[in-house]
């Protein structure tokens, strides 16, 4: 599990996050939604490392990472999966290499084990045969199912996704939706995953996180985020004609 107590961060003068809190649960798909520019991914650089908060706590497992160790800080980090929004593939590096690289730079594995490490990985996105071909050769889709099966190389306890479905058609995207499930609960990872797609959170929202100017605005599943009475809330859920279409029926 993951949590975060009174998070504040600002740039120069502006308060981008004020007072944050939220439980990101384990074995369980936890949503941060919220408008371009609300802070959504202020806060998922914070839960990373890559922003230091001013103010506030993040804990790992009840444990404040403000309390930790540079041992315990190192720890954490190998155990953290991401996913970034454009993928992120090293467009030098072959498929192979590419999901290899964190245990390259992380483990003392030797190469036979890495191979079958990364093999095993591909092939539970159901991506197989595809090691010696670049970055380029692959469709949208199946670059996000290589980001995943790197995100997943070395086992992460914590997997973070910033707009998984950026970009891709809507079958693709209920694709990668269905991974990220199946991989968080086979595996019992604490997924924390930022999205505005609405249709990946009536999919995907074990918990819902609705972040509004910078500010803690709902909090529910996607089992009650039709019904909410919020009206900020509302209006980006509504802003999705096929989401206006599902509550039309």
């Amino acid at each position: 599990m993951i949590e975060v107590r009174n998070l504040s961060k600002s740039f120069d003068d502006k308060l981008v996050l004020n007072k944050i809190n939220a439980k990101f649960e384990k074995g369980k798909t936890n949503l941060v939604i919220g408008q371009s520019g609300s802070g959504k991914t202020v806060l998922l650089k914070c839960l990373i490392g890559l922003y230091e908060p001013d103010e506030g706590d993040i804990l790992f497992d009840n444990v404040p990472v403000n309390e930790m160790n540079s041992n315990t800080k190192k720890q954490i980090r190998q155990a953290l999966g991401m996913v970034f929004q454009g993928g992120a593939l090293f467009d030098t590096m072959n498929i192979e290499e590419n999901v290899m690289f964190p245990l390259s730079m992380f483990t003392k594995m030797n190469k036979s084990d890495k191979l079958e490490r990364v093999n095993f990985c591909l092939k539970r996105v159901n991506l197989e045969n595809v090691n010696h071909l670049t970055p380029s050769e692959l469709s949208g889709g199946m670059k996000k199912r290589v980001a995943i099966a790197r995100a997943i190389a070395m086992n992460p306890k914590y997997l973070f996704c910033d707009e998984p479905n950026s970009g891709l058609d809507p079958k693709t995207a209920v694709v990668i939706d269905s991974l990220i499930k199946e991989i968080t609960e086979e595996y019992n990872i604490t997924t924390i995953i930022n999205t505005h797609d609405m249709n990946s959170v009536l999919e995907l929202g074990d918990t819902v996180n609705f972040i509004y100017k910078g500010q803690n605005w709902w909090t529910g599943n996607k089992n009650n985020i039709i019904q909410a009475d919020n009206k900020e809330l509302k209006d980006l859920v509504y802003a999705s004609k096929i989401l206006r279409d599902f509550v039309k029926k």
